[in-house]
């Protein structure tokens, strides 16, 4: 008997040492801890390890998303929280990431969207990207996806950097400078509202700059992890009409080594709790799964693909 009873705690022990062995350990790549991808990106992870057995996916702060799809194109990390219009420029190799095409990238779904805000003090007369030409602006840090976003949309109006008085600001630079008179106007790419431009609409007030029309379309067929918005009247002091805008996405970027049956499990998993989502982090109440296939210009991951195609929102 007592044989036995040996036996079986022999047994069993093998098999919890069988069961941890078999559990998957990845990483989730997000952004600065004082910013939006890392707590959402924490969110995220936390859902994986909850509903999925054996899963065990740690979200680790990151210098955001350039790192983050270098960090899956080395094989550092399994997933990301990225810009769609960055995780584009790496796989195609190109803008910032000219002559480095990035291999071994996947989208899973995009997630919420970060709004182009074009933003001018109220005394510099701007109120359409006309407007911004022979005008002081600020175009985001120098390199950044700001810059980009900036030259891809005054290009879509047929105005260049040469036209305008450029500048490589932060935001909290950019609002400062519309404040203190030493700038014109800004573009800032965010989530909607942004801290900076709230702070600015409260003290010195500001003007939204639309990007509606024609060039919108012009601009959205040319680079196609663009999608059109509305920036709400209301959502900043003194702006009483709605404002309509384009936005990139932050989206959930993936190793495209990763099997199809774990990304599908994990893909399933995050878009059948967005409440909970929702729960744990306010974007993840923007979060959708008809949304989530929409601004992708980098090839779904074939676990991904299966799960949106059996819910219909695929083709």
């Amino acid at each position: 008997m007592k044989k036995i009873v040996i036996l079986a705690s022999v047994l069993g022990a093998l098999l919890a040492l069988t069961s941890c062995n078999d559990k998957k350990n990845y990483i989730l790549a997000t952004g600065g801890t004082s910013g939006t991808y890392y707590p959402f990106g924490g969110a995220i992870a936390n859902i994986w390890n909850t509903k999925i057995a054996n899963m065990n996916v740690t979200a680790q702060a990151t210098g955001a998303s350039a790192e983050n799809l270098r960090l899956i194109s080395k094989g550092d990390a399994e997933f990301a929280t990225v810009q769609n219009d960055v995780m584009d420029y790496a796989y195609r190799g190109s803008d910032m990431f000219q002559g480095q095409k990035l291999p071994n990238l996947a989208s899973i779904g995009t997630l919420y969207p970060e709004v182009v805000q074009i933003a001018a003090s109220k005394s510099s007369g701007i109120k359409s990207i006309g407007d911004l030409h022979g005008k002081r602006v600020s175009v985001g840090d120098a390199g950044s996806g700001v810059e980009f976003n900036a030259k891809q949309i005054l290009e879509g109006y047929g105005i260049t950097f040469d036209d305008i008085k450029k500048n490589n600001l932060s935001f909290k630079e950019s609002a400062e400078g519309l404040q203190n008179g030493t700038l014109d106007a800004c573009f800032i790419t965010a989530g909607v509202p942004n801290a900076a431009l709230q702070e600015l609409a409260f003290t010195a007030g500001l003007v939204l700059i639309p990007v509606n029309g024609a060039e919108a379309d012009s601009i959205c067929n040319k680079y196609s992890f663009y999608t059109k918005t509305v920036i709400p009247a209301g959502t900043y002091k003194g702006t009483d009409v709605d404002t309509e805008a384009l936005a990139i996405k932050a989206t959930l970027a993936v190793s495209a080594t990763l099997d199809e049956n774990t990304v599908y499990e994990m893909t399933k998993a995050l878009f059948e709790n967005l409440g909970e989502l929702g729960a744990a982090h306010a974007k993840g109440k923007e979060v959708s799964a008809k949304a989530a296939v929409t601004g992708i210009s980098v090839p779904f991951h074939p676990g991904a693909a299966k799960y949106f195609k059996e819910i219909g929102v695929l083709d």
